[in-house]
């Protein structure tokens, strides 16, 4: 930018920016946007060669200045980016994970455990699920300690097996 252009812009900056930076704070609310916005008019500003000098009668380059101001204001506010964005005063205490992966897990190995039998499901649910001990199972069930580890190996090979079909293990 030629110094001429410079000391233009600074003019026009020093005669027009409080004003107009008090102008959009009212209008936004936010100091930021406000700070955001005059500094995007001031560019336009520039660009369009607008001066206190090249305005017209019907014109001042303060109405120009302003209008621009107010037009961006408007537009941010209909933007599509506005209107999904939720303001938050505070941060939240820690980032909350996506948990699709975790449900669609849980779906693949209850359809998993559904696939074995009735008598090689309870002793597996009791066991991981309920956290029940082989002699807790046991007892629930009124069988012996050594039927009970037998399912529960049948049961957890018949599991690996569904799973494998489901290409959730090796």
């Amino acid at each position: 930018m030629p110094p001429s252009d410079q000391a233009v812009l600074r003019q026009l900056h020093d005669d027009h920016a409080a004003a107009l930076w008090n102008y959009v704070v009212r209008l936004t609310g936010d100091r930021a946007t406000a700070q955001d916005v005059v500094q995007e008019t001031m560019l336009r500003a520039w660009r369009s060669g607008i001066t206190d000098d090249s305005a017209t009668r019907a014109t001042s380059a303060r109405a120009w200045l302003f209008t621009v101001a107010r037009n961006l204001v408007v537009d941010e506010a209909r933007s599509a980016r506005r209107r999904h964005e939720v303001v938050e005063g505070e941060l939240p205490d820690q980032a909350v994970g996506d948990r699709v992966d975790a449900v669609f897990e849980q779906l693949i190995v209850l359809d998993a455990l559904r696939s074995l039998s009735i008598h090689h499901r309870e002793v597996v649910v009791r066991a991981y699920y309920g956290r029940q001990t082989v002699a807790e199972i046991a007892a629930a069930l009124g069988l012996p300690p050594g039927t009970v580890k037998s399912r529960m190996h049948y049961g957890l090979r018949a599991l690996r097996l569904a799973l494998q079909e489901r290409g959730v293990t090796r």
